[in-house]
């Protein structure tokens, strides 16, 4: 029997190539890109900036042929420009060649985000052009490491024009190897400028990593996983980067033995694709919950279904519907990546306390996700307000995307 546990699955899927994670013996994220590699999350282009609007203080920048992305100018920093710009650097003019970095991908009728700080990411750090200083990721919990992480990393940057930020990984890295992937980083992110200021507009300078590399890349030191795919090519590709990057300590992947069955049908890939595209999800005690993604937010409705019918003490059941929601409600969250403002609408319930122990659930229930999500609170309306960090579009648009089919939610 195969157990299903802390695994990060690749399989193709029609035009695409699906990354299921799971843990705890279900799929619990996934992530859809094109066979063909047309992502383009993470790249950094030469870019023109074509209009500027004053009044949201942002510049429209075109980074592809007819493709534009919106620039956001509130921060301090100045985009690094090309050799074309004569006036100084402390501002951004229409028609200057600036460099920046894809930040988000483009989401329903909003277009990509740029930025003009750079970021180069590893196993260990990531690299941020145009801060300054150490920042360490929140999931380091230990003293010890968070004082010996932001000591070292701060002799690395010093004098630098670049910030270093510490992921979760970085906790048991030695400081040889630290130090070998701060000097990588640093490399990649000079030759980029280096290469930027003489290239012509809409030239990629750096491709990120596909989506499935860069998981790879992601997860955690402290996670016992198995990389598996059912793809030779995809294999081959997985050995060489780690191979490159040297990594003694990242998990061997697999090649899927057919003899096992299909992978796809074994660890219900496609079901599970299928089942995160339909608004509502079924709890084991016969309750419900609708996902309904707008172009505002994200609306979550808990229904009591036949959980409690025949059952007395009506509200230590709405308590405990509640509470089962709210840790499939998370779950559902990195499953269809949704992000934004989000509003769950739980079953009424009239104590104060057992509010509160839903609320207390539902955030370290969020706690788990690897994508900042904040639980705000609850409106005076009884709506449970959250925050969910936007990176990359929700799975149902990034499998749009990548079959070029229509996919109904």
């Amino acid at each position: 029997m195969i157990v299903l546990a802390d695994k990060l699955l690749i399989t193709k899927r029609g035009d695409s190539l699906i990354t299921a994670w799971t843990e705890g013996g279900r799929i619990c994220r996934l992530q859809a890109e094109p066979l063909a590699g047309e992502g383009i999350l993470g790249n950094i282009y030469v870019g023109k900036v074509r209009n500027i609007v004053k009044n949201i203080n942002a510049a429209f920048v075109e980074f592809q042929k007819g493709q534009m992305g919106y620039l956001s100018l509130y921060s301090s920093f100045c985009p690094i420009a090309t050799d074309s710009v004569v006036h100084g650097q402390d501002r951004v003019l229409i028609g200057d060649e600036i460099i920046v970095q894809v930040e988000r991908e483009a989401v329903k009728t909003k277009p990509p985000t740029l930025t003009g700080k750079l970021e180069f990411a590893g196993k260990y750090v990531v690299l941020t052009a145009g801060e300054n200083g150490v920042f360490l990721s929140k999931k380091i919990k230990d003293r010890t490491d968070r004082e010996r992480l932001s000591e070292f990393l701060a002799s690395c940057c010093r004098g630098k024009d670049y910030a270093l930020l510490a992921r979760t990984n970085s906790a048991g890295a030695s400081e040889e190897a630290l130090e070998k992937e701060v000097a990588q980083l640093e490399s990649c992110y000079e030759d980029v400028i280096s290469r930027g200021r003489h290239m012509a507009q809409f030239t990629c300078l750096h491709e990120a990593l596909p989506a499935y590399l860069e998981s790879i890349q992601g997860m955690y030191q402290d996670r016992a996983k198995e990389v598996l795919t059912d793809q030779e090519e995809i294999y081959g590709s997985i050995k060489d980067f780690l191979g490159r990057n040297g990594w003694e300590d990242a998990p061997e992947p697999v090649l899927w033995n057919p003899e096992n069955g299909k992978m796809d049908a074994v660890f219900n890939i496609s079901r599970t694709v299928e089942k995160a595209l339909q608004p509502k999800v079924w709890l084991k005690s016969g309750a419900y919950v609708v996902i309904q993604p707008t172009e505002a937010l994200v609306s979550i409705d808990v229904n009591t279904g036949k959980a409690i019918s025949k059952k007395k003490d009506v509200q230590k059941n709405f308590l405990k519907v509640n509470l089962e929601a709210a840790k499939e409600i998370a779950v559902q969250l990195r499953l269809r990546n949704l992000s934004g403002i989000i509003l769950v609408d739980f079953i009424d319930m009239e104590s104060d306390e057992a509010n509160q122990e839903l609320l207390g659930v539902f955030r370290a229930e969020l706690g788990k996700d690897p994508v900042p999500a904040s639980l705000v609170d609850m409106t005076k309306l009884g709506l449970v307000e959250l925050t969910r960090k936007k990176v990359r579009k929700p799975f149902y648009e990034q499998l749009r995307d990548s079959e070029k089919t229509e996919v109904k939610i």
